[in-house]
């Protein structure tokens, strides 16, 4: 009977939670597909998906987290009697804050062209 001894480094290499997330979280990014993520990182596409279901099955990664959420926004009138305006409520007038897919906030001007929106949208999410 023959036997095979393997020296050196171990073949089946280990991601910390923190790598899984970090790798996870860039499908999409840019149009970043699975395949276009694992290739990056030198993994496999199923390492992705099962790494995903993980934290799914923790709780820790919300279903539909993959594509664009869009939620209702109800603007309402304040009574200018109601509400004295202050410097800071000036300086805010057509401001608009937005939260990213990676949790981080955006805020600008609400009259910001969309192509520059896009622009800064993207590079937020790749940071």
């Amino acid at each position: 009977m023959r036997h095979e001894v393997f020296t050196g480094p171990e073949r089946r290499r280990r991601w910390s939670f923190e790598a899984k997330l970090a790798i996870i979280e860039e499908v999409g990014v840019n149009g970043w597909t699975v395949s276009d993520v694992a290739r990056r990182h030198d993994v496999g596409r199923q390492n992705i998906y099962h790494w995903r279901r993980e934290l799914r099955r923790e709780g820790l990664w919300p279903r539909g987290v993959d594509a664009p959420v869009f939620l209702p926004v109800e603007l309402a009138a304040a009574d200018s009697a109601d509400i004295a305006p202050t410097a800071a409520m000036a300086s805010r007038v057509g401001e608009v804050a937005i939260v990213l897919a990676n949790g981080r906030q955006l805020r600008c001007r609400a009259d910001l062209p969309e192509a520059e929106l896009s622009r800064l949208i993207r590079a937020i999410e790749a940071a």
